[in-house]
């Protein structure tokens, strides 16, 4: 069945021009969805100030369309301040609602003089109003005996009675190539608030995918759960949008990289790098939100999955 899918580019959403607000000057990475009304979406992304910092800012845009209804000028949630576990800024995942509470997790990143980057899991609580408020002043998932390194942009979907969430955490800097290995690992919860971490839930492999970023998952018509992500070889190429597969409710993952694959653009905004896909249904449709250039300087854009 999967063979007869393919995503359909739909061009470029949003990129950000005219007076911004000085915590979002540029960038609009890690698009995340989140209905408001009718075909109306709520797009929070990660945009950055002139020292490189992420903050969370939206726009509203009507997705069959591509409408603008609402740029919205103000940040939602500002970086932390300095010593916190997202002083150097917030990279969001996505939504899920547990006991009548939403949440989005996020990457919460540090940068200090002298050390490598690193990050943390956060979390963001989604008001009725659809606005977002700082939950926790310290890590709600940090680096412990199993994630030794840093943590990134977690997903996590309510299944069954339980809860599950797929994470990127880093084994090491440099796997031997020059490039870091970044692995998604899984973790299970029954109430969607305290986690058990499963360790390793997607092979790598050296030279060929082992910079992970971003998962995002989604059950389609065929009975399988499919994830996207970001990923990099290790061989100084840029981002890529990869595929993996489960068909045992996500406990075990194949890659599939080639498989509904989205390529980078033979030219424009999307044409030097691909990444941080965000995969969501909406009227039997399946859409991907991602990024392109400059690791979302560019701004995001849409597809479409034909087929289905």
């Amino acid at each position: 069945m999967t063979a007869n899918w393919v995503w359909k580019k739909r061009g470029r959403l949003f990129v950000a021009t005219g007076e911004r607000h000085p915590k979002l000057l540029t960038h609009q990475a890690n698009p995340l969805a989140v209905h408001l009304e009718n075909d109306i979406f709520r797009i929070f992304y990660s945009g950055r100030d002139s020292e490189n910092r992420s903050s969370v800012g939206a726009v509203d845009i009507e997705i069959p369309t591509g409408v603008v209804v609402c740029d919205h000028i103000e940040p939602f949630v500002v970086h932390g301040p300095a010593g916190s576990f997202y002083e150097a800024g917030i990279s969001i995942g996505n939504d899920y609602s547990t006991d009548g509470d939403r949440f989005i997790l996020f990457m919460g990143w540090q940068n200090k003089p002298g050390d490598h980057w690193r990050g943390d899991i956060g979390r963001l609580k989604v008001t009725p109003e659809i606005n977002l408020e700082i939950l926790d002043r310290h890590p709600y998932v940090a680096s412990d005996s199993e994630d030794r390194v840093s943590l990134s942009y977690p997903w996590v979907r309510q299944h069954n009675h339980d809860y599950q969430m797929w994470y990127g955490s880093t084994e090491t800097w440099d796997g031997g190539n020059g490039e870091m290995v970044h692995v998604i690992k899984g973790a299970i919860s029954s109430d969607g608030r305290s986690w058990r971490k499963t360790g390793l839930a997607v092979p790598y492999i050296l030279g060929v995918a082992q910079a992970f970023s971003r998962p995002t998952v989604i059950r389609l018509n065929d009975g399988i759960d499919h994830m996207w992500f970001s990923y990099r070889a290790g061989d100084g190429s840029t981002y890529r949008i990869g595929h993996a597969q489960s068909a045992d409710d996500g406990l075990t993952w194949t890659l599939a990289l080639g498989a509904l694959s989205i390529q980078a653009s033979e030219s424009g905004w999307d044409s030097e790098m691909i990444e941080y896909p965000f995969v969501f249904g909406h009227k039997g449709a399946v859409y991907m939100l991602y990024n392109g250039n400059g690791f979302g300087e560019s701004g995001f854009g849409l597809a479409a999955l034909e087929g289905h």
